[in-house]
């Protein structure tokens, strides 16, 4: 299946194709990219590479990729400035949004493609390519709080000397200031996480936080964020190509689950090869189903300004 990258020549891009191109999944990647240098250039460093990873068709170009696509993953968008919320980039990054939508539109694309959205604030134009793109809801997804929770669960890992991928904790809601920490199902190898030895509510806390501010952390040391994004679009394609239907905390338009509709944000979700097969509303505690729906309020209020700016479609 070809996967092409709207931004591929961008941090988020070029390390989202080198995530793929290591999992062997894809049978074509993409970069596109106005700057067609750099996406080449990408394009060209990974192809070197092929013989030791996948036998995989390795492109740069343009739009014309999109029409033959199985999944178009748009990461392009202005960088996030230090201290600055994501929810302040929706000025700056949803006109150039709009514009991508617009050249996908021009070429065409298959009824069946899925459509990933990474660019932020990823909320809001998940909302924006669903209302603007002629496809079914399921097929139009966000990279939402998959990044937030693998970032969670590296910390939580590092804190308390344990194995990473034995660490099994959720955030869900906006991927953004309004982010909820699900401490109600977490885990370590099955066991509580809060019987675990060293474990208290001053830790909890001090852990939340520094997850809510690892993209500020990141963009300060090195500018942005790339090589834990790229993993966590990687984790949302396979499932798609592989069909896997694993359930991942990503962002898709909500008709009714905890009662939050008309608004994109993350809840527990299945993925498939049809995008989005189901969502699941696992019991929460009831501060967290509280905090949750207040996340769906935040983001709602701000989509309301932007659909009063860039107008409504559908």
């Amino acid at each position: 299946m070809k996967v092409s990258i709207i931004g591929g020549a961008g941090l988020v891009g070029s390390s989202a194709a080198f995530a793929l191109q290591c999992g062997g999944v894809a049978s074509e990647i993409a970069l596109l990219d106005v700057n067609l240098d750099l996406a080449g250039g990408h394009a060209l460093d990974l192809l070197h590479g092929g013989p030791s990873t996948a036998d995989q068709v390795i492109t740069a170009g343009g739009y014309e990729h999109v029409p033959d696509s199985d999944i178009i993953c748009i990461t392009a968008g202005l960088r996030r400035k230090p201290d600055e919320s994501r929810l302040d980039l929706i000025n700056r990054n949803t006109d150039l949004f709009v514009s991508i939508l617009t050249e996908i539109q021009k070429v065409g694309y298959k009824k069946e493609a899925i459509v990933i959205v990474v660019s932020n604030p990823v909320d809001i134009l998940t909302y924006v390519a669903a209302d603007r793109l002629n496809l079914p809801h399921s097929q139009v997804i966000g990279l939402g709080t998959q990044l937030d929770t693998i970032r969670f669960r590296s910390l939580i890992a590092q804190q308390l000397k344990v194995a990473p991928s034995q660490v099994q904790a959720l955030i869900l809601g906006e991927h953004g200031d309004s982010m909820v920490p699900i401490w109600s199902s977490a885990t370590i190898a099955s066991l509580p996480l809060d019987k675990f030895p060293g474990w208290n509510l001053r830790l909890a806390d001090e852990l939340f936080t520094r997850t809510k501010g690892s993209g500020a952390e990141v963009i300060k040391k090195k500018t942005g964020a790339g090589f834990a994004v790229g993993i966590a679009i990687r984790d949302l394609v396979d499932s798609i190509i592989l069909d896997q239907k694993r359930i991942l905390p990503i962002s898709s338009i909500q008709n009714g689950c905890y009662d939050i509709r008309d608004v994109a944000l993350s809840v527990p979700t299945v993925l498939g090869r049809k995008g989005v097969v189901a969502r699941h509303e696992i019991e929460l505690w009831p501060k967290e189903v509280q905090l949750l729906r207040k996340s769906g309020l935040v983001l709602r209020q701000t989509l309301e300004q932007v659909l009063a700016r860039i107008g409504r479609k559908k």
